[in-house]
């Protein structure tokens, strides 16, 4: 049932709690105290009387008349609060009783179980005397209800000022924790409108410093988590945008190269029909038709290469990372013979997956494509190391590796805008979880990448 109680409510049952406690620790403290305080208080009364009556009783016998003097000082006597005075042999009057004969408790009146837990045993003191030679004795017997009704008074004066107190208390500790909470309120509102997707949603920082800083970071969380929304919708537009690109100029390869070797393979095909359909076959116009044939066959062969080669690098799977690298560093080194081509890709990179495998292979070659085509370098420098043995922001997490494409060109002009390949290359790096930073200096161009592991490996 605990678990069922707002974070209010506990604060204000455990407040409740703790001050009904201590108010009940008080009131038993002064039950507890009462006894002592009732037991001494007898025993000062007691020797207070004892002694007064032993100095006015000193000159009794020299009174004209010692017996009257007697029983006027046992009635004067006999009005004080805490005690009775009477002679050997007359009955004990209690004070009050004169007031209230029928001995029925007023309002001062303590109840029985506080009689009963704080009542001493009575005390009854004999003190003799001699009335001209006559022995005699007075009783003193102590009365301690008055003493118990003050007490029982105080009790009741502290418990209901406590109980006030306690209660006001409790009525400005609830209205300072009520107005301390209700950021929670607000906080949980936004929460919801965030979850919606109102990522504009903007709490004001209210409350206590440590609701403060909870609403300043759920606005930092809104705005980011509304950033990465804009992100991920125009990742999501632009990897639209370039699979639409992708498909015209896979059609336009299909339309360009495809298109007019299966035309002329069509041609030089009815051709041999219509020779073979002869009364007299020419072998000479024959043999031509079957090498025309072979030639656009060749040609249609490396074209088909070439569109496969885009889609999916051919031995990428079969050969792995380091040999599929290392054919396509040879074949740029042996079609730019005049620009140096320095390579240190890692042993230790280990199995970084299939897709990690082809962004790395796609980021090489689109940076040295830039680099051949624009850069004007004489030297490219190719380095693949596993961010396992980095540190700093390039770490990714699961690790991976680190490609990085240095050149020596001029560099690129402030107006230059990246083209589609880049582009598409800095966003499926992205999508995949890692980074791509392009750096350009006096000393050339810096292409660097942090491509993640797959998360399967």
């Amino acid at each position: 049932m605990w678990q069922k109680f707002s974070l209010r409510a506990r604060i204000n049952v455990l407040l409740a709690l703790v001050l009904t406690l201590g108010l009940a620790i008080n009131v038993a403290r002064l039950v507890l105290e009462a006894g002592p305080r009732v037991q001494a208080e007898d025993q000062s009364v007691i020797r207070l009387a004892r002694e007064f009556i032993d100095t006015i009783v000193a000159g009794l016998n020299e009174a004209p008349d010692p017996e009257a003097r007697l029983n006027q000082i046992v009635h004067d006597l006999n009005r004080l609060r805490h005690v009775s005075i009477t002679r050997q042999g007359e009955a004990v009057e209690r004070p009050g009783q004169a007031d209230n004969p029928d001995g029925n408790a007023d309002a001062r009146s303590p109840p029985a179980w506080f009689v009963t837990l704080v009542h001493p045993e009575k005390t009854t003191v004999d003190v003799p005397i001699s009335i001209k030679g006559k022995p005699g004795s007075l009783l003193i017997t102590s009365h301690p209800n008055d003493e118990m009704a003050e007490i029982w008074d105080g009790i009741i004066t502290q418990l209901q000022i406590g109980t006030v107190i306690a209660v006001v208390l409790f009525l400005i500790t609830t209205r300072v924790v009520s107005r301390a909470l209700a950021p929670i309120q607000t906080l949980s509102e936004a929460m919801t409108k965030i979850e919606a997707g109102g990522y504009d949603t903007h709490v004001k920082p209210d409350g206590p410093p440590e609701f403060s800083a909870i609403c300043d970071k759920l606005n930092h969380l809104a705005a980011t988590l509304g950033n990465a929304v804009d992100d991920k919708r125009r990742l999501a537009e632009r990897i639209v945008s370039l699979q639409d690109v992708e498909r015209k100029e896979i059609a336009r390869e299909l339309h360009d190269e495809f298109g007019p070797y299966l035309f002329a393979l069509r041609a030089h095909a009815g051709a041999l029909t219509r020779i073979a359909d002869a009364r007299d076959p020419n072998v000479e116009a024959t043999r031509k038709h079957g090498s025309a044939i072979l030639e656009q066959v060749n040609a249609l062969q490396q074209s088909n290469r070439r569109v496969l080669e885009k889609l999916r690098p051919v031995g990428l799977t079969e050969l792995g990372l380091h040999e599929a690298l290392g054919a396509l560093l040879r074949l740029w080194g042996e079609s730019h013979p005049d620009v140096v081509i320095e390579t240190a890709i890692s042993q230790s990179l280990g199995d970084t997956g299939e897709t990690a495998d082809l962004t790395i292979y796609r980021t090489i070659q689109e940076a040295l494509t830039n680099v051949f085509r624009h850069a004007s370098a004489t030297c490219v420098n190719v380095t693949v190391e596993p961010t396992e043995l980095l540190s700093g922001p390039v770490r990714t997490g699961r690790g991976g590796a680190l490609v990085r494409i240095r050149d020596n060109g001029g560099g690129l002009r402030p107006d230059h805008k990246f083209g589609f390949g880049l582009t598409g290359m800095r966003e499926r790096i992205l999508a995949l979880g890692g980074s791509l930073t392009i750096a350009s200096g006096d000393g050339g161009v810096t292409v660097e990448a942090v491509v993640p592991r797959d998360v399967r490996c």
